[in-house]
């Protein structure tokens, strides 16, 4: 008796488990009310072979050009593209640590098609270090009735192997809400941005790979920056429009055990 009772609870436990970790909190911890035409989408780059990649984590609002300007002001330089040269020239720039601030970076797949804009940040001398984000454009018209643009940001930490192919490869931090943060920050700190607000991205991440093998853990938001019209001055600081409660919550107790 004392046995079958053991075993029913510790059945139970598990099924209570399974059920609240991979259906009840899942679903719970989604949230588009900003941005409902996101619902549904991957939230996650692709390589060439269609590995999963880096997560997605910025979003903004606006047009091309609007998104350009804003990323000038916050001080990151378009990428170049990727050829012969600009290989030869980010190598030499690493072994004789030369600056290359405007390097390219590999091309990353989302809704099957390159990134449409990428950007980077000096970290630095040489192109080991740096900042970099992909835009891809993904709605024409979104919540505001505007382009919406979503991103993968990263910190390149250095130049290595890649952990599956061997090619030369740039290697992230693993902690990729950080540079989420601080690109949020950098486009805030221009006076461009109208408001903040978060939707559910790739959700609550301890242990990701991305498509070279490099650790990345996140909360599982996209931050998203509406950037004004342009001609129109931004609010500094731009208000952040709050989350439902439960993700507030989840959000605090990540913060407390990332910490």
């Amino acid at each position: 008796m004392v046995l079958r009772r053991l075993a029913f609870t510790v059945g139970a436990t598990v099924v209570a488990w399974v059920c609240t970790a991979y259906l009840i909190l899942p679903f719970a911890l989604r949230h588009y009310e900003h941005q409902m035409a996101l619902d549904g989408f991957e939230m996650v780059t692709r390589t060439a072979d269609g590995e999963a990649g880096d997560p997605l984590n910025v979003g903004v609002v606006g047009s091309r050009g609007e998104l350009v300007t804003a990323m000038a002001a916050a001080g990151w330089t378009p990428a170049d593209p990727v050829t012969l040269r600009t290989s030869i020239e980010i190598v030499g720039s690493v072994v004789l640590d030369r600056a290359y601030r405007d390097a390219p970076v590999s091309p990353l797949f989302y809704q099957g098609r390159q990134q449409d804009l990428a950007f980077e940040k000096a970290v630095g001398r040489s192109a080991d270090r740096r900042q970099h984000v992909r835009f891809w454009n993904v709605l024409p018209v979104g919540a505001e009735g505007r382009p919406v643009w979503l991103g993968s940001a990263s910190f390149d930490v250095g130049v290595g192997l890649s952990h599956y192919t061997g090619a030369i490869t740039h290697a992230i931090s693993p902690d990729v809400d950080a540079m989420r943060d601080e690109l949020a920050a950098d486009l805030a700190s221009t006076g461009r941005v109208a408001e903040v607000y978060e939707v559910t991205g790739v959700g609550l991440t301890l242990n990701g790979r991305n498509g070279e093998g490099d650790r990345y853990y996140t909360d599982g938001e996209v931050r998203f920056s509406i950037l004004s019209v342009l001609g129109e001055p931004g609010r500094q600081p731009p208000p952040v429009l709050p989350n439902p409660p439960l993700i507030d919550l989840k959000n605090a107790m990540w913060n407390a055990a990332s910490n």
